[in-house]
């Protein structure tokens, strides 16, 4: 399965500048969607509308089909349980998204938190760190909870 997300990661380097390391544009996505994955279970209860709205999103923003984006959330589970902390993910992250792109990603946590219309205490501890380790400040990650909340 994790070769189908390889192959279209390679596929879409050739295309592009190539200048990146060849398993950059895979590291980074998985990083993404494990932070995804880890929001939609931090609550302990993982609901179908939890899983449509992850990919939903790998879909939209990142134009992933549906093998591709059930690939990648096998992968980002497998790095999940091999993980200790976040630092990880959000190291690769910090690492290849912009401000903007790392406010998209944000956005895109908001929205799979207010998938169910609440907040409990362990998905608002997350978020909190997860845009620390992203390094947004505050007033970013509430006008990225603002946009989401006016937005649906």
């Amino acid at each position: 399965m994790i070769d189908i997300v390889k192959r279209f990661f390679n596929k879409a380097k050739e295309t592009g500048s190539g200048a990146e390391d060849r398993n950059t544009g895979h590291d980074k996505t998985v990083a993404v969607c494990a932070l995804f994955m880890e929001m939609a279970q931090i609550d302990e209860t993982f609901s179908g509308d939890e899983m449509e709205a992850i990919l939903a999103i790998l879909k939209e923003k990142y134009g992933l089909s549906q093998e591709h984006a059930d690939a990648l959330i096998e992968e980002a589970e497998k790095e999940l349980t091999d993980s200790i902390d976040y630092w990880q993910f959000a190291t690769r992250i910090n690492e290849n998204y912009s401000t903007e792109e790392k406010i998209e990603i944000i956005e895109s946590l908001w929205q799979i938190i207010f998938v169910d219309q609440k907040m409990d205490k362990y998905e608002n501890y997350l978020i909190h760190k997860l845009s620390n380790l992203l390094r947004l400040s505050h007033d970013q990650l509430i006008e990225a909870k603002l946009k989401v909340l006016h937005s649906g």
